[in-house]
């Protein structure tokens, strides 16, 4: 059966042509929903790769983004994936059983990830032994309207697939804190929109027991410097969300005041 290969994407131009590169003889159609890119990714997604359909449309959430991408897909089967993760050769074989299987057993697929840190293939701190949906019949799974951290919704049982999916997080320590504050952004807005409270109390303590569970706790440690490095920085991300959102409930508070 045809497969879809959807990918959402914002400058990647560093990435996307390692990730269609590997995949271009392995799926029918190649979905791109683009956030305006300011980088080459147009250039290179609509100028080197006959297959690929690209569309621009504002970034809302991320969840959002994902489900108006799965709508533009024509094949029933999606392969939905970041422009930072490729698949190795035997995650690829895995793909192709299964679409072309009469009756595969299962309507949604995960598979392991390798997360790397640039040149670090990271194991522990919660990065390692890592499995998400990737595969997925179209009308069985939709995205959560999260505007950051949304999830797979489905009530079907999941497979697993063979092979990995190597997931290249950052190039840099500028590009990952850059990360880093877009999504505490987008968290703080999250929680802010949800009405979650927040106390002075938890934004100092709650990145200090970031740091020691991931560093301590999921063993962190085990991974070396890159762990620490891993377990400071969530540390940082736990601090900016809660103190964006702080931020966001006083200046309500001053507004409903005036």
């Amino acid at each position: 059966m045809p497969l879809s290969l959807a990918v959402i994407t914002y400058n990647e131009e560093e990435n996307i042509v390692r990730l269609l590169d590997s995949l271009k003889n392995t799926v029918d159609e190649i979905v791109i929903v683009d956030s305006f890119s300011t980088d080459k990714t147009k250039e290179i997604c609509t100028q080197k790769y006959p297959q690929v359909k690209f569309f621009e449309r504002k970034f809302n959430g991320y969840g959002e983004q994902k489900n108006h991408a799965l709508d533009l897909c024509s094949h029933e089967w999606i392969l939905f994936l970041d422009a930072d993760e490729v698949p190795d050769e035997d995650l690829k074989n895995s793909i192709k059983k299964i679409t072309s299987s009469d009756h595969p057993e299962f309507s949604v697929y995960k598979t392991k990830f390798n997360n790397h840190l640039g040149i670090h293939l990271i194991k522990f701190g919660g990065w390692g032994n890592v499995y998400r949906e990737r595969l997925f019949r179209k009308d069985c799974a939709r995205y959560s309207n999260d505007k950051v951290h949304e999830y797979l919704i489905t009530n079907k049982k999941s497979g697993i697939l063979g092979g990995t999916l190597n997931h290249y997080t950052y190039k840099s320590i500028q590009h990952h804190i850059t990360k880093i504050n877009k999504y505490s952004d987008l968290m703080a807005e999250k929680m802010f929109e949800r009405g979650k409270k927040i106390k002075r109390f938890k934004i100092i303590v709650s990145p200090i027991y970031e740091f020691i569970k991931v560093f301590i706790f999921k063993l962190g440690f085990m991974d070396g410097f890159p762990g620490y490095y891993i377990a400071k920085t969530m540390s940082y991300y736990t601090f900016l969300k809660y103190i964006k959102l702080y931020e966001k409930i006083r200046l309500r508070e001053i507004e409903n005041t005036q």
